[in-house]
């Protein structure tokens, strides 16, 4: 959105407001005994889109309306809105179909893949894309540093020693190509991931 964008509340009690830059239009409103802000704004053919900000500050829910307009007027508007509630595992089995097998990639590449988004999955499964953080990745590579190999012996499973940090750098890797191929595919802020260094403590 334009920097020019004009931004005013009005006398209503502090209860609306107006956003506007050019044809971008859209309003702020709070409903009767709620502090959660809702925003209003319109789709390019003009039907009117309702949707709760989740945020009681004015300035997020600025932030969330100004997202929507620009998101609408870059034509990627059901696609950012569908990619804010997909969860990591179901982007990860969908990478794996889709960007990981033959003849996309080599086989052995593939497998590598499939090896590093088991472990990943176990920590990030059920997370939301959009709420995946530069800091949770951080402590992910933190915790794998700590664990330890297993081999799956005649008698079971059987803890070998810590895991290398080349093995776990490998995991960051294909993560990040993941995460680089979502913001990419669903036009999303990217996650500004610090490159690793395997001589975290």
């Amino acid at each position: 959105m334009s920097s020019t964008a004009k931004e005013r509340r009005s006398s209503r009690n502090g209860c609306c407001w107006c956003l506007s830059a050019g044809t971008s239009v859209g309003n702020g409103y709070r409903r009767n005994g709620t502090a959660i802000w809702w925003i209003r704004y319109r789709y390019r053919n003009g039907n009117a889109r309702r949707e709760s900000s989740q945020s009681a500050d004015w300035h997020e829910a600025q932030k969330k309306l100004r997202d929507r307009l620009q998101a609408r007027d870059d034509n990627v508007l059901e696609v950012t809105r569908k990619g804010e509630t997909l969860a990591y595992g179901q982007w990860a089995d969908f990478f794996l179909e889709n960007y990981s097998r033959p003849p996309v990639r080599a086989e052995k590449t593939h497998a590598t893949n499939g090896r590093c988004v088991k472990h990943l999955k176990l920590a990030f499964a059920n997370c939301r894309l959009a709420d995946l953080t530069a800091d949770a990745i951080e402590l992910y590579l933190r915790d794998r540093l700590r664990q330890r190999g297993r081999i799956k012996s005649q008698r079971g499973y059987r803890e070998t020693n810590l895991l290398k940090p080349t093995t776990v750098h490998q995991e960051f890797r294909v993560l990040r190509r993941m995460l680089n191929i979502a913001v990419r595919k669903n036009s999303w802020r990217p996650i500004r991931v610090r490159e690793w260094s395997s001589q975290l403590p």
